[in-house]
């Protein structure tokens, strides 16, 4: 399955909603008005059209086919009071508000947006939520199965993709888009998400394609490699078990927490991790603590680079793996002496939490690291033991992925692909990720 592509919704032929109805009664006319041809065959279907609709209105909803009217209750794929009618020029495209290459950033039902349209956003122009009524919130969509279009409004007042999805689903002020969802949620490790949280790919190159959001609904299996995905899709909004990040582009997905997320008085959620963010208290780390914020920390650290410390767990009772992880991942940060002594303080849990910060570098091999050999070596045609040394130091680094078998001497695509992706691993894009290894790339390689 690969991403969604963004393009309007076309409604389908046997949808009896009044939305779906509306918009084949519009596609129906569009061919009348445009087209040449005989007057006889335009009125035939303009009469066909009229009595559709005369259908629907005398019938108090759409008929379908078999002459059985549309369950009451069924909310319209309509336009939101404020907003133009479906089909009318410039339906999301409200220039006064400013449009984005995914459809119109309007404010709900035509209201200007509130708060700021750029910059850092502060948690007091939020409105406050839960996780409970964020994931409530998705699925009101997914029972409704509301449509997938960047050019249409849900009644709620929302855009109907995915990014629209979610600002319902955050409860945001104003429709946002996938290149300003991250403004309004905190960074962090994928190992932390937790349901209401989101993964987000913004394409800056072109917006409109491969750029989506999905929402984290909680793991599916034991070892973390699916969840339950809450997303605005074709044909429409759907949950489904997904593969960590997403079918495509997975390792450009980036995880955020809503800033304006508070805890549920009384609730714990699954697996007993703690609900909040804020720093649990020195005093849950350290010596014969044992708790669910031990467990939290140490998957947080394995999530870094900190697994080589760990011969099991990690789990709820303090050992000797929590407190050395923890400080390889301070001394990592540049810090020394009381400020790496292995105990978790504020500043430790804060980028540990929002996934700021270094990662945990890998041990360091006793093996000296090989010498550059130069950019030649690396090119279509070329066969040479630089190559399977750079193809099994890739696959060390879990960069083998395109391998169907070797690594070899011979310079192949698997190589350029794993070599691009280490190099995306790095923050790396454009040119400086070509899947081409030259000095810098080989050298944080082998480091």
């Amino acid at each position: 399955m690969t991403v969604p592509v963004f393009e309007e919704y076309v409604p389908a032929a046997d949808c009896p909603c009044p939305g779906c109805a509306r918009q084949r009664r519009e596609h129906a006319l569009r061919p009348a008005v445009r087209a040449g041809g005989h007057p006889a065959a335009h009125g035939a279907r303009r009469a066909l059209v009229l009595a559709t609709a005369a259908g629907a209105v005398l019938g108090g909803g759409t008929t379908t086919a078999g002459g059985a009217a549309h369950p009451a209750g069924h909310p319209p794929h309509a336009a939101p009071p404020g907003l133009p009618a479906a089909g009318a020029v410039g339906h999301a495209r409200h220039a006064a508000d400013g449009d984005t290459p995914q459809g119109g950033a309007a404010g709900l039902h035509g209201r200007p947006l509130a708060g700021p349209t750029t910059g850092p956003v502060t948690v007091r122009q939020l409105p406050e939520t839960t996780r409970a009524d964020i994931i409530n919130r998705a699925k009101k969509w997914v029972t409704a199965k509301v449509p997938y279009s960047m050019e249409k409004y849900w009644t709620d007042g929302y855009r109907q993709d995915c990014s629209g999805y979610v600002s319902m689903a955050w409860n945001l002020p104003a429709n946002e888009w996938t290149g300003s969802l991250h403004r309004f949620g905190e960074k962090i490790a994928w190992a932390d998400l937790e349901p209401g949280d989101i993964l987000l790919f913004h394409n800056p190159d072109n917006p409109t394609k491969g750029s989506h959001v999905t929402i984290f609904g909680g793991w599916t299996d034991h070892k973390r490699t699916h969840y339950t995905a809450y997303e605005q899709t074709k044909p429409h909004t759907r949950r489904q078990t997904t593969p960590l990040a997403y079918w495509t582009n997975s390792d450009r997905y980036v995880a955020y927490r809503y800033l304006g997320l508070v805890a549920e008085s009384g609730v714990t959620p699954v697996g007993g991790a703690p609900a909040s963010s804020a720093y649990p208290g020195a005093g849950h780390f350290g010596p014969g603590a044992h708790n669910p914020h031990v467990t939290r920390l140490g998957r947080m650290l394995v999530a870094r680079g900190g697994a080589r410390f760990y011969t099991d767990g990690p789990g709820p009772r303090w050992g000797d793996a929590d407190r050395r992880a923890t400080r390889a991942f301070q001394l990592a940060q540049g810090w020394r002496g009381a400020e790496a002594n292995g105990l978790p303080g504020p500043h430790t849990w804060r980028l540990l939490t929002t996934g700021r910060g270094r990662d945990i570098p890998q041990a360091k091999s006793r093996a000296t690291a090989p010498p550059y050999p130069g950019r030649a070596h690396f090119r279509p045609g070329r066969s040479s033991k630089h190559v399977e040394t750079l193809g099994r130091r890739l696959v060390q680094r879990g960069h083998g992925r395109h391998y169907t078998d070797g690594p070899g001497p011979r310079w192949s695509e698997a190589d350029r692909r794993n070599v691009q992706d280490f190099q995306r691993a790095q923050g790396w894009r454009g040119a400086a990720a070509d899947g081409y290894p030259g000095p810098e790339t080989w050298r944080r390689l082998f480091r």
